[in-house]
């Protein structure tokens, strides 16, 4: 086991948010901004093809589908009530405009906003971005998953 207090008072040196935030969106590596986060449509590859860092590290979780979902409902809906109020077109109608728009606006938002998400906690020195980050002091043995 790790003496926590050891690394306590180590500096690590300063990442810029913003640009690992942008790499990320754009799906590539917020290190080197070269190699791509993920190896198919939101699997994440272990490590960065073009610098090697490790990306395995992330927890985005429930995040990406949730702030996908936020932003598509916050664009849609008032795109939506607009068209209903200026021209109160059928229904079959809103269902052929907004349901492919929001399958299309969601598959193309959710991997960024996970590189994004990644790209935060890479920035931040989160769970096992950070160097001096040990995961078995995180989750004691009786807490891990199939252990």
């Amino acid at each position: 086991m790790i003496d926590k207090a050891a690394y306590e008072n180590v500096t690590l040196p300063k990442r810029n948010i913003m640009r690992a935030v942008l790499s990320g969106f754009s799906q590539k590596c917020p290190n080197c901004n070269k190699g791509s986060i993920f190896g198919k449509f939101l699997k994440v590859n272990h490590q960065c093809s073009a610098c090697g860092e490790e990306l395995h590290h992330h927890r985005a979780d429930d995040a990406p589908p949730y702030f996908t979902i936020f932003v598509v409902g916050h664009v849609i809906l008032p795109l939506m009530m607009a068209i209903e109020i200026a021209y109160m077109p059928a229904i079959w109608i809103h269902v052929a405009l907004w349901l492919p728009m929001t399958l299309l606006m969601c598959a193309w938002l959710l991997p960024r906003i996970k590189g994004a998400l990644i790209g935060v906690q890479w920035a931040n020195y989160m769970h096992g971005f950070n160097p001096h980050h040990n995961e078995a002091d995180e989750y004691p043995t009786s807490q891990i998953p199939n252990a």
